[in-house]
């Protein structure tokens, strides 16, 4: 497979790029999926990308998931995939809370608000904004006489909204450790337009870079799009037709020789990295039989350990910390013996901290109540 963990980046935006994003949705995630990637030991180069250079950005991207991406790969995506799914945000939120007296003209003169605070305090948390101006605070009921009745703030929509239109930012972790959701918000720079088709082409290419040769329900899976979007984008990324066990595939044009196999490699990537959620079709890297207990029922896959490009387990921190991994297939004593490395490695990187997946799968239940 293309991804080679064995060759490591020199730095957080190396491997970011590498995988062109990293998952963002479990903030964990995008540490432990770099980390995996690189050299330098620990989080703080990513702590330092994200919040002090911004060399690395958290943004609403491909298929209304959290991704954190490169900075010059931000207008790509904001153009290709985020301001088609602002404009469906903006159309519930009307609908959401029109019954609530919240109409365009209402929600303009909020936004317009939030920006004046946020030029003359720079960055704030949500509490913070909505101390600021109560009426983000403003709450309606949602799925009224419904099992899944609630209540939702303006402020949890509305900001995440602008956020997409590319009016604000998540710039910084508010408290706790880089495991910690809690961010704040700044204003957002100025982006550059690019016309959806040339930024969607662009998407596929650097796509096809990472995870190529992958067909077109691959490319549809991963980012969203119509099946009429993703045809376009592909032809004019000038991709190149080859023949898989799955049927068609693409690759880049100058990506058609021979690669050679690499050498033998263990890791333990994270839940939702971005190597295992990279295709539709799994098969050819994942046994259908062992699905079930490394994925949670709404496809989000957990920890998992890999051996020479194919997933071969799961891993899990007990609740002293301990990594732990148990192996779903024989793969032999020399992966189980690089394998190990790896867990001794990861626990090192870790340094103590504990970190429970946002989205809990079966293996890493059990292997974390050991």
């Amino acid at each position: 497979m293309r991804h080679r963990l064995a060759a490591k980046a020199a730095t957080p935006e190396e491997a970011a790029a590498s995988m062109v994003a990293l998952h963002g949705t479990d903030p964990a995630t995008v540490f432990l999926s770099a980390g995996a990637r690189l050299a330098a030991p620990g989080p703080e180069p990513v702590e330092r990308a994200l919040y002090t250079d911004r060399t690395l950005v958290r943004m609403t991207g491909m298929r209304r998931t959290v991704f954190v991406v490169p900075a010059e790969l931000v207008p790509v995506v904001h153009c290709s995939s985020t301001l088609a799914i602002a404009r469906k945000e903006r159309k519930s939120l009307l609908k959401v809370f029109g019954e609530g007296g919240w109409d365009e003209a209402r929600f303009a003169d909020v936004e317009a608000s939030v920006l004046r605070v946020l030029a003359e305090v720079g960055e704030a948390t949500a509490a913070e904004l909505g101390a600021l101006e109560p009426r983000l605070r403003e709450q309606v009921k949602v799925a009224v006489g419904k099992p899944y009745e609630g209540t939702v703030s303006v402020g949890s929509r509305l900001l995440s909204l602008m956020a997409m239109d590319g009016a604000l930012v998540r710039c910084g972790r508010s408290s706790g450790t880089w495991i910690s959701g809690h961010h704040r918000w700044g204003l957002g720079p100025e982006l550059a337009g690019l016309p959806v088709p040339d930024a969607q082409a662009e998407l596929v290419r650097r796509w096809l870079a990472a995870f190529g040769p992958g067909t077109e329900a691959d490319v549809k899976w991963w980012t969203g799009w119509t099946l009429g979007d993703v045809r376009r984008a592909l032809t004019a990324a000038g991709a190149a037709a080859v023949e898989l066990d799955e049927g068609v595939g693409y690759v880049l044009p100058d990506d058609l020789e021979e690669v050679a196999e690499p050498e033998p490699w263990a890791a333990l990537l994270p839940a939702l990295d971005p190597t295992p959620m990279g295709w539709q079709a799994r098969d050819w890297y994942l046994p259908p039989e062992h699905r079930a207990e490394l994925f949670d029922r709404s496809g989000n896959v957990g920890p998992t350990v890999w051996w020479d490009g194919r997933v071969v387990g799961g891993w899990a921190q007990r609740a002293d910390g301990e990594v732990v991994w148990r192996l779903l297939a024989d793969v032999g004593a020399e992966a189980a013996a690089a394998v190990e490395s790896e867990a001794a490695g990861l626990a090192a990187w870790l340094g103590g901290i504990k970190v429970t997946p946002r989205f809990r799968t079966p293996l890493e239940r059990e292997l974390s109540a050991l």
